[in-house]
């Protein structure tokens, strides 16, 4: 089934364009220079059938746009040759120069930006090959030099890099922020006339792409000449934001680029699968047998295949499985685990073994989503929802690596929640829908780098430096108000800094407008420092009673509890207390767990999807009880019987126990209330399905104002398809009303309140303080653990409070508001209740509705309580079809 493209509704500005002219292979060839020509119809001529000539779609539109110095984003499948389309245009273009009056200087021309080291090491490899088979056509095996330069290169090996520069420099955005600050090598960085950014999706969203993008006006500022921006992503929305992110701005308005969409020149074969039919009656033994036949089964039918989880330990679990249950058939040899837990080793094996194609089997969480080349995957397998769409084709897109070939994929659903969303998710693949990310905006602890950078290099102009900074995209509306808030802190003209220990990394001076470096110090603290991947630690649990230690918890699972929440460790139950440095303390508890075990771990759901999971639900409100929905579910989604079945059973249920109007839909919240007198709590199911990042705020806002005007006895626990609220049940609280009270400005303002005494705030503080240059990771040659690095920064959080405006607190609140709980998101669902496009239904429940029963299971959500959970899906169950039957 080949997908289509669904036009977005944003209209980009004009200097923004879709690439439509498609050049015949005969105006393209003779944009080569020969020995490239006859290299490309040599290594190509075989391809001709599959690609209707020698170029695919990509490398059709893409290669004279960039001959022609065009700012390119070419979004494409893998396998598609996207990457090719760029170093062959830039490959031919330095042949050209070698051929000129000046031939080639000693020095870089290309720069190629990749997120993964592991994908530099592969764009190495493969681009040797064609490099020196042109190189011998021309006549010079020597001519044209690429190398990889990031931090593991040997200090031998940048030094050679002065005497003999690679043409073609392949790095990280981290290296290239050090070398922009290297003296001498820098010098090298003139003649760049084309910058590749890999995988760009992979880091739009993120601090990374932004520190990325302010790298790239810098080097604006080195070149002689504006170079060409090429960037290659294979599964992003929305492409105009992305291009203009790769472009940048002048005055605000984005630099000219042209976007080569051709993301669905491929087939692909979809379908979603659930091992049984009934996925709460079925014994937990029965499944789990039908999933490893059903997953082994797949896998004999296919050459090398692919299996995803959504974490590592399944990813673990899978492989074990298969092994124990099917020995003849797995082994060390042909199968394998590749996850970021693992040595390099082991994944180095891994990976040369997919490239050759002689494993038969690998499991994996998320690590080889992007990177290297499987040319002999013919089978991806998603257990669990991944979440998006882009997720999906991303993963999905690593099988059948070249154009011709069927992208085949089979997406396996172990949840009713998640088989309601998978569903939606492949009928939304089809039909061309990929989930849009959000680009973080005026992050200022990002800016902190490089403004230091900036100072250290010379003394600078306050508003040169900020005609740089707002060039790029991140930072094209940046206030003078913020960057004056940044520049002070960077000075230490803040009251009190120096007592804390809290220096000045440049000094500025208000006269003169300048900023310079301050200190001998100061290069080797931003080599050191910079970037934007954050330290990660474990806490040691503790009880408060008897001081024992129980355990270790991951910090960003921390970063989740409040005061009062339960969990699992180790088999047992306990209460959070709080946290002292990289302490936890809790309380023994007989409670049942509010925050899942996986919490840290899964990818959330996109808002987008869940948007459109809100309108499945919707058609399926009017579809319940018509027994020709199981047909039409089969005819128009890409689901197996199993699956139709299931779907069918949750809304034919949910219909007759609380009727059609039970269930929310983009234009209707429902919310259901539950007198739990067995636990003597009264429970609020909201049927929310915007994912965890907005629920997990808008669940934070209302527990903040029961908290404040109601009780301080509230717990909350959050899932992708909505969130529970919880209080004694001798309060009756009026959630409507709450829901009904706010706007987009109190919401905001009442979730930056329910932040400041979190486990979230503490984290995320650190970790700008630690980006900020507040605390420095390395000093000396002495390294500072995370740890060590959380301790500093709860002494200096009560300090940064009472400070007004300062950058690095100020950031912290940005980050989680606006990227971590999606402030704006939370907005438009207020927005939409208070313009009345949105209803809110409170409705009684005797038990929680089948809707219901993912959200009110949340507290037995836990690996080590997997049965407990089963029974009570079957009780939920139960308690249902006892009300309908009555």
């Amino acid at each position: 089934m080949t997908t289509r493209r669904k036009k977005q509704a944003y209209t980009p500005p004009s200097s923004v364009s879709y690439a439509t002219l498609s050049h015949t292979d005969e105006e393209i060839l003779e944009l080569f220079e020969p020995s490239v020509r006859r290299w490309w119809k040599g290594h190509f001529g075989r391809m001709k059938k599959v690609n209707n000539g020698y170029f695919t779609p990509p490398q059709r539109l893409a290669i004279p746009l960039i001959h022609q110095g065009k700012n390119v984003l070419i979004c494409s499948p893998t396998g598609s040759g996207k990457t090719l389309s760029a170093f062959t245009s830039i490959i031919n273009e330095l042949f050209l120069i070698a051929d000129s009056e000046h031939g080639l200087e000693n020095s870089v021309y290309c720069i190629y930006i990749s997120p993964l080291k592991s994908l530099a090491n592969d764009i190495h490899k493969n681009l040797g090959q064609p490099l020196e088979e042109i190189s011998k056509l021309y006549g010079d095996e020597k001519l044209i030099r690429h190398a990889i330069r990031h931090g593991d290169t040997a200090s031998e090996e940048r030094a050679s890099m002065l005497r003999k520069t690679p043409h073609i420099l392949n790095t990280t955005p981290e290296t290239l922020a050090i070398l922009l600050n290297s003296p001498k090598f820098v010098e090298k960085l003139a003649t760049v006339r084309w910058v590749i950014v890999d995988e760009i999706h992979s880091m739009a969203d993120t601090k990374r792409g932004v520190f990325l993008s302010l790298a790239l006006e810098r080097l604006a500022e080195v070149t002689a000449k504006p170079f060409v921006r090429i960037g290659c992503s294979a599964t992003v929305e929305p492409l105009d934001r992305i291009a203009e992110f790769l472009a940048g701005c002048e005055d605000g308005v984005s630099r000219e680029v042209s976007i080569v969409d051709t993301r669905f020149v491929r087939e692909f074969d979809l379908k979603l699968l659930c091992p049984v039919p009934n996925l709460i009656e079925a014994p937990a033994q029965e499944t789990n047998k039908a999933l490893y036949s059903m997953i082994h089964g797949l896998i004999q039918e296919s050459k090398n295949t692919l299996v995803f989880t959504n974490t590592r330990s399944g990813a673990e679990r899978i492989l074990y499985h298969l092994r124990r249950d099917y020995p003849e058939h797995y082994t060390e040899e042909n199968s394998g685990c590749h996850h970021g837990s693992l040595s390099k080793g082991g994944r180095l094996d891994i990976e040369d073994k997919l490239k050759a194609g002689t494993v038969k089997l690998v499991t994996s969480s998320t690590s080889l989503e992007l990177g290297i080349d499987m040319p002999y995957l013919d089978l991806v397998i998603q257990v669990g929802s991944p979440k998006s769409v882009s997720a999906l084709l991303q993963r999905i897109g690593r099988a059948g690596h070249s154009l011709g070939q069927v992208v085949k994929g089979r997406v396996i659903a172990l949840d009713r929640d998640e088989l309601i969303e998978c569903a939606v998710m492949l009928k939304k693949a089809q039909d061309g829908f990929i989930d849009g990310i959000s680009i973080p905006e005026n992050c200022l602890d990002v800016l902190t780098q490089h403004v230091f950078g900036m100072a250290i290099n010379e003394p600078m102009e306050i508003d040169r430096v900020k005609r740089i900074v707002r060039r790029s995209y991140c930072y094209r509306n940046l206030s003078d108000h913020d960057f004056m808030s940044m520049l002070n802190y960077l000075a230490g003209n803040l009251p009190g800094m120096e007592d804390r220990s809290i220096y000045g990394k440049i000094w500025y001076d208000p006269e003169t407008q300048k900023i310079g470096r301050r200190g001998k110090l100061a290069r080797m603290i931003y080599y050191t420092n910079i970037g934007t991947i954050p330290d990660e630690f474990s806490c040691d649990v503790m009880t408060r009673s008897e001081q024992k230690w129980v355990g270790k918890l991951d910090e960003q699972y921390l970063e989740k509890l409040q005061k009062g929440d339960v969990f699992v460790l180790g088999g047992k139950f306990y209460e959070f207390q709080y946290r002292r440095g990289s302490k936890v303390y809790v309380d023994q508890s007989n409670s049942r767990p509010t925050v899942p075990s996986w919490f840290s771990e899964r990818l959330p759901l996109s808002f987008d999807l869940g948007l459109h999971i809100l309108d499945f639900r919707g058609m399926m409100a009017k579809r319940a009880g018509d027994r020709s929905t199981r047909k039409w579910l089969l005819d128009a989604y890409p689901v197996d019987e199993n699956s139709a079945a299931s779907i069918y059973q949750i809304f034919d249920e949910q219909k007759r126990y609380t009727g059609a109007d039970s269930i929310s839909t983009r234009k209707r919240f429902v919310i259901e209330e539950h007198a739990d007198k067995m636990h003597f709590r009264r429970y609020y199911y909201f049927q929310s399905n915007y994912g965890r990042p907005t629920n997990d705020g808008l669940s934070r806002i209302l527990a903040y104002i029961i908290s404040r005007e109601r009780t301080s006895n509230v717990t909350l626990s959050v899932s992708d398809s909505g969130f529970f609220v919880s209080v004694p049940l001798s309060k009756k609280i009026d959630v409507k009303g709450y829901i009904m009270s706010l706007d987009e400005t109190r919401a905001r303002e009442l979730l930056r309140a329910s932040l400041e005494e979190s486990q979230l705030l503490k984290r995320m503080f650190r970790i700008n303080a630690t980006r900020s240059l507040m605390i420095l990771r390395n000093y000396k040659g002495h390294q500072k653990s995370a740890k060590r690095q959380q301790v500093s920064a709860d002494m200096m959080l009560s300090y940064a409070h009472k400070l007004d405006d300062f950058a690095v607190l100020e950031e912290s609140y940005r980050e989680i508001i606006e990227d971590k709980l999606e402030i704006a998101h939370i907005q438009s669902i207020v927005r939409d209740i208070k313009d009345g496009s949105m209803e809110v239904d409170v409705i009684q429940v005797e038990t929680p509705s089948p809707m219901s029963f993912g959200i009110a299971s949340l507290s037995a959500s836990d690996v080590v309580l997997a049965e407990d959970k089963t029974s009570l899906l079957k009780e939920f169950h139960r308690r249902v079809m006892e009300k309908i039957a009555a």
